[in-house]
């Protein structure tokens, strides 16, 4: 039986080596802070962290991840100084609307720390583009991920 390294512990699996990682992550591990948006990779809704990069849970399959050997992360196992700070932010700024696409602007933004201390706007932009918020947040989201930055402890 296969085995994936999630949040830091492992978990035999049952899923088919082609099944997308969310079903996985939401069905059989329990793990229901990843959501699902569009199924194509273009929301940002499924965003987790595979070996500390932030990746799309609905196009990625075990096979990809198991062939790898790559460990994943979930919004449930997000920690550290980023997202410590993220989080404060996050509710500082009052970014959050209806909250469906706050695990993955989190799981992206996180990763963008992650790399760059002091992100500028475009790098942010970048970073941030594909995921989407039906509630048009993304000044907030910006602010917080700008004030995060100058917190990271």
């Amino acid at each position: 039986m296969p085995s994936l390294l999630v949040n830091g512990k492992p978990y035999e699996i049952t899923a088919e080596p082609d099944t997308p990682l969310l079903w996985v992550l939401r069905a059989e591990l329990k793990l229901t802070g990843t959501k699902y948006g569009c199924g194509v990779g273009v929301c940002g809704a499924c965003t987790i962290h595979l070996d500390g990069v932030a990746a799309r849970a609905c196009t990625t399959t075990v096979e990809d991840v198991l062939t790898r050997r790559q460990t994943i992360t979930t919004v449930e196992g997000l920690s550290g100084r980023e997202a410590d700070a993220l989080r404060k932010a996050f509710i500082a700024i009052d970014v959050v609307q209806c909250g469906y696409c706050q695990s993955g602007q989190l799981m992206s933004a996180a990763a963008l720390l992650k790399r760059s201390r002091r992100p500028t706007d475009a790098e942010i932009n970048a970073a941030m583009q594909c995921n989407l918020c039906r509630c048009g947040t993304y000044p907030r989201i910006r602010a917080a991920i700008h004030e995060a930055a100058r917190n990271v402890v």
